[in-house]
């Protein structure tokens, strides 16, 4: 077995544990999506992006990396033939001829507990992103996190984006400062209703929310994209609309993500004679115990944010 397959192989596991593909909505395009049959013995190291873009594939041709963790699946569509004349289906050629294997959880990352969508409503209230539902008791950022349809039950696995309830009417203002603060934004699109007032509810939704918060009762709708037709429909019905840029709302979860992976590795590297393979990624490990080879493979694993993965507009 080589190093990459076992690296690959319980990074898969790990993020099955992270977020359960049984989560993800049924339009979704989610799980492996490339399986390099070739083999990388010195990679040791996953590389998590937004989107497979020309400069993050630079990234994920270096010798050390096993596999791409893209937030959006990069093969989305059924494909009829895969040719170096269209650049993404080139990117996915370059990457299998390579060794190196591509994952997406896109929406089974979105819903679950201590997801994206928690950690959006983590700027607005003082809630964990790995704690949501929780009631925060500090006044001036006290508030509830559920999900857009219901109440968060114990022993939940997620749900559909989230519904923020501060215990106290705030201003608007107040709320763009906590999102651009929370996201790192020099800026964000704000859309106002005719009667300007105190707001007490906000619906979020990582991505593109038209759809998603279309008809929800809030104050305020917190998304990264909407159409132009939907913002209107919005103000109409008396609602704030705050837009952040599609990738602005997810990017900022890859640093927790990254943090999960590490220590679940690292958790997989350390004896434990009860340890099962993974079985939902293949072939899987054989029998119940790790050797020795495959332990260190997985002690010695790097989990890398893109340094190329950028929100693809800028203002000028």
């Amino acid at each position: 077995m080589t190093t990459a397959s076992t690296l690959v192989r319980y990074t898969l596991r790990a993020m099955e544990k992270v977020a359960p593909l049984r989560l993800a909505e049924k339009w979704d395009n989610v799980g492996l999506l490339l399986e390099s049959p070739v083999a990388r013995p010195e990679a040791n190291r996953v590389l998590l992006t937004i989107d497979l873009t020309p400069s993050v594939l630079e990234e994920a041709l270096h010798p050390s990396t096993a596999l791409v963790i893209s937030y959006h699946p990069p093969i989305f569509k059924p494909l009829s033939s895969i040719t170096l004349a269209n650049s993404l289906q080139a990117s996915i050629l370059k990457l299998a001829a390579v060794g190196v294997s591509v994952y997406s959880p896109h929406t089974a990352l979105d819903s679950v507990r201590g997801g994206v969508n928690d950690f959006l409503a983590s700027g607005l209230v003082n809630v964990g992103a790995s704690t949501p539902g929780r009631t925060v008791r500090e006044v001036v950022r006290a508030g509830d996190v559920n999900y857009l349809s219901g109440m968060i039950q114990e022993g939940d696995e997620g749900g559909l984006g989230r519904l923020v309830a501060l215990h106290q009417e705030t201003a608007i203002e107040v709320v763009v400062e906590r999102i651009k603060g929370h996201l790192g934004l020099d800026y964000v699109d704000l859309a106002r209703p005719l009667v300007p007032r105190q707001v007490r509810t906000i619906a979020v939704c990582a991505g593109s929310g038209g759809s998603v918060l279309a008809g929800v009762n809030a104050d305020v709708y917190f998304t990264g994209e909407m159409s132009h037709h939907e913002v209107l429909a919005a103000t109409a019905a008396g609602r704030y609309v705050v837009l952040c840029g599609h990738t602005n709302t997810e990017r900022g979860y890859l640093p927790v993500l990254a943090s999960k992976l590490r220590a679940l590795l690292a958790e997989y590297a350390q004896p434990a004679p009860t340890l099962t393979p993974p079985s939902d990624c293949g072939s899987g490990v054989q029998g119940p115990n790790l050797m020795e080879s495959e332990r260190r493979t997985l002690g010695s694993a790097e989990v890398y944010v893109s340094q190329a993965d950028r929100h693809p507009l800028e203002r000028v």
